[in-house]
């Protein structure tokens, strides 16, 4: 292959895998979006519910930055 047609498949190859930010995003909304209606309903349990918010939140962004580091291996290293 030609060097064009190599980094096109890189270019290509690097955007499918940070496609994995867009359910990252998502992910994020909807945690934040059930922890604020839970509050929203039982503002006595915020303490205790903000302990699981963290952690969910820390468990959906992983996946956004694992996405992001391959994207960035897919374009820089291969």
């Amino acid at each position: 292959m030609e060097g064009t047609d190599l980094t096109m498949l890189k270019a290509i190859g690097a955007g499918l895998a940070a496609m994995g930010m867009i359910g990252s995003g998502l992910g994020l909304g909807n945690v934040f979006g059930k922890y604020f209606e839970a509050v929203a309903r039982q503002p006595e349990v915020e303490g205790s519910l903000k302990t699981m918010l963290f952690l969910g939140m820390a468990l959906v962004e992983a996946i956004a930055l694992f996405a992001f580091v391959i994207a960035a291996i897919i374009l820089f290293v291969i």
